[in-house]
């Protein structure tokens, strides 16, 4: 069976005819005392029954014992673990399956409320390849239209937007590869953006084989074969909107190649196409909020397999803007696919504002940075700067990597010949960034995204499994961007 994306969402409701229990939020626990929300009886309940300080949680009987409403105390903070987006998840862990109403006593701001809706809403994701709604009448689920303090309509919104569109980023790299395939993966993403009617133009068999020879090189070696996928949306045709690209790697599965890896190593590299659904999802959010911009999507898919057709360490491939590149490692697939990508994505008309490409690139980011902070290169002061504020703002960070650029010359071979990983097996991933780098034009805008793509260990609201790192960032930045373009 193909996977169908589902992006109905679990934990809110607007049903009035269900009765809710008020949830009263504070962020400072001294503001209860002088509260008239409940009695006085009830509150020495609570700070009999309930360590509220460091809990974050108590509950308040009615007069006949029976359940009445819920306390939780909540503190901004920009530390990831400890966000309001954490503390919200783990709340909607604790609470009892009713409705209920949110009410901010204390003094939030929008983006608290904000981060308290997204939390509670990324809590109640759970992967499944066969989605099964549990009924909203016997869950916990969060009243959005009811309570005191609660956010605009838009942003409400855009919170779930932003929600649906981490959980298809997690399906996407959840799902098995043998689902996931090449072929099937152009299939889905027609699928679930069939409501925003994109022009989706696909690239494969003979065609992408002339045209696109690296992408091919990796993928010709797999009985699924590879194809490049060209997604183009606006919410209207004639604007002055600024022309945004987003790339992303999509390996279905790497095996290594001929360079196989080991078997601990392959286990988890169905998520090496988690640059694919990052990008997907970002552009999943955009057109769900009609962002004021011309967005263009960029898909290399293949899977590097081991065959008769496979790649061999050494071999020269000319790119398609003809660059002669030598095989370094036939497990260092990934910048391949996306070279040929970046050449395509600028030989457009239309002037780019900036390209970004994500990817699941390499071990030595994750050395270097840990699994949970994607490393950042970029050619570009002011998209560099961007994206890092953004990235504390939104509290989903990465980290600038430079462009070092004497480290160019390990990936120069003689007679112009272009090594694909270079001769030293240090500094990897700033090799890697610039070995992408020499497929951009000097005029380009361009940043490259170096993510795991993965959960290591679970926590409420972000379980073990294929993670968007870096989507909400990247979603906010160029919202703001537009924004700013269009004054």
């Amino acid at each position: 069976m193909l996977y169908s994306f589902d992006n109905n969402l679990l934990g809110f409701c607007e049903n009035n005819k269900i009765k809710s229990l008020p949830l009263y939020i504070f962020n400072n626990l001294n503001e209860l005392n002088s509260a008239d929300l409940i009695n006085v009886e009830q509150k020495c309940f609570l700070k009999s029954a309930f360590d509220l300080e460091n809990d974050n949680l108590g509950f308040f009987p009615d007069k006949n014992g029976a359940l009445a409403g819920a306390i939780t105390i909540i503190r901004a903070s920009k530390e990831p673990k400890k966000s309001i987006i954490d503390q919200a998840a783990k709340i909607s862990k604790k609470l009892p399956a009713k409705k209920w109403a949110t009410n901010f006593i204390s003094t939030f701001k929008d983006n608290d409320k904000y981060n308290f809706f997204l939390g509670w809403g990324l809590s109640f994701y759970n992967f499944s390849i066969e989605k099964r709604k549990e009924s909203h009448t016997k869950s916990r689920t969060l009243c959005s239209n009811q309570g005191s303090g609660i956010i605009s309509k838009v942003l409400l919104e855009k919170c779930f937007a932003e929600i649906k569109s981490i959980f298809l980023t997690r399906d996407l790299i959840n799902l098995p590869p043998n689902i996931l395939t090449p072929y099937n993966y152009e299939k889905i993403i027609k699928t679930c953006f069939k409501e925003f009617s994109p022009k989706i133009t696909s690239y494969k068999d003979k065609q992408l084989e002339k045209d696109f020879p690296l992408i091919n090189v990796v993928g010709r070696s797999s009985e699924n074969k590879p194809t490049l996928i060209d997604i183009e949306w606006s919410k209207n045709k004639k604007n002055n909107f600024p022309n945004i690209t987003l790339i992303g790697k999509g390996v279905t599965f790497d095996s290594g190649g001929l360079d196989l890896k080991p078997s601990k190593s392959m286990l988890f590299m169905k998520k090496d196409m988690g640059g694919s659904a990052v990008v997907l999802g970002i552009a999943y959010a955009l057109m769900c909020i009609n962002c004021p911009v011309n967005l263009r999507v960029i898909l290399p898919l293949a899977e590097n397999s081991v065959s008769e057709k496979s790649m061999r360490p050494l071999d020269i491939v000319f790119s398609r803007n003809k660059t002669p590149v030598e095989i370094g490692n036939t497990d260092a697939e990934g910048r391949l696919l996306l070279a040929d990508a970046l050449t395509f994505s600028q030989e457009s008309k239309a002037k780019h504002d900036f390209i970004i490409d994500f990817a699941t690139l390499t071990g030595a980011a994750r050395v270097a940075l840990g699994t949970e902070l994607p490393a950042l290169f970029t050619n570009n002061e002011k998209l560099g700067n961007d994206i890092i504020n953004e990235g504390i703002e939104q509290i989903d960070p990465m980290w600038r990597l430079p462009l070092f650029k004497s480290y160019e010359t390990q990936l120069e071979k003689n007679s112009g010949i272009l090594s694909s990983t270079g001769s030293s097996g240090t500094g990897g991933a700033i090799t890697a960034a610039l070995f992408l780098n020499k497929f951009i034009n000097e005029k380009t805008n361009w940043a490259h995204v170096d993510l795991m793509a993965w959960n290591t260990s679970s926590r409420p609201g972000f379980p073990i499994g294929g993670e968007a790192m870096g989507l909400r960032n990247i979603v906010n930045m160029i919202i703001k961007y537009s924004q700013k373009k269009l004054v």
